[in-house]
């Protein structure tokens, strides 16, 4: 994008954010992804050739570094310390739009797999349990879906395909109901109780599985906006 061409720092911040799809590449390294994939996984709509741009331009203003992959294979993006100094200010970007722009959520529009990979993004690893644990998920509308989450090693990894082992838990729901927990307009118990969410598995493990997540960001934010608007 042109610079400005005037002294504002506004102006500054602008020319390194203010681009389309930039601040939410710069949320999806935030979360975790590095990998060139990875990155383009939480953005489905952003072409290969604009994620490159954009990531060749953030590298530039020195909001990320590439540095090569820990397997000795392709690249990684990291955000370097002037990027991890964004953290806060597009996580109050987003409070502000719980707060001012409530009306205009919508949590029906996302699609299964990547409400799963955001979602893998928020566990709490040091909750898991020790063994390894397969949570099939089975999206039964809008679009049919199943997909599942594989628990092991204190990771999250998640898979559009069987992993090859059989599933410990079973999740069965519309997309937009469990988004709605994901982003604080319901609670988990709730929605179980009702029947939006059902849960098949062990006591045990049903119990602790919603503890294995920390839900989105903003979900206490969304939570609270919902209450006072009703």
């Amino acid at each position: 994008m042109p610079d400005y061409g005037n002294y504002c720092p506004i102006a500054l911040g602008s020319e390194v954010l203010a681009d389309r799809w930039t601040p939410l590449i710069i949320r999806e390294l935030i979360l975790g992804s590095t990998r060139f994939n990875d990155i383009a996984r939480g953005l489905p709509g952003i072409s290969r050739t604009l994620l490159t741009q954009r990531l060749r331009h953030l590298e530039r203003k020195g909001v990320i570094a590439r540095w090569p992959a820990e397997s000795g294979r392709g690249a990684e993006y990291r955000l370097t310390e002037a990027g991890r100094a964004l953290e806060p200010v597009l996580l109050g970007v987003g409070r502000w739009a719980v707060e001012w722009l409530y009306d205009d959520l919508d949590h029906t529009d996302i699609d299964a797999i990547t409400l799963t990979w955001w979602m893998h993004h928020r566990v709490a690893t040091d909750r898991l349990p020790e063994r390894r644990v397969v949570l099939e998920m089975e999206h039964t509308a809008p679009e049919p879906t199943r997909i599942w989450m594989l628990f092991e090693r204190r990771e999250a990894t998640v898979c559009i395909q069987p992993p090859g082992f059989d599933a410990d838990l079973v999740v069965r729901c519309a997309t937009p109901d469990l988004a709605a927990v994901f982003s604080g307009l319901e609670t988990w118990r709730r929605s179980v109780s009702t029947g939006t969410i059902a849960v098949e598995g062990p006591p045990s493990l049903t119990r602790e599985l919603p503890h294995w997540f920390v839900w989105s960001p903003f979900a206490d934010a969304v939570s609270a906006r919902a209450a006072s608007s009703t």
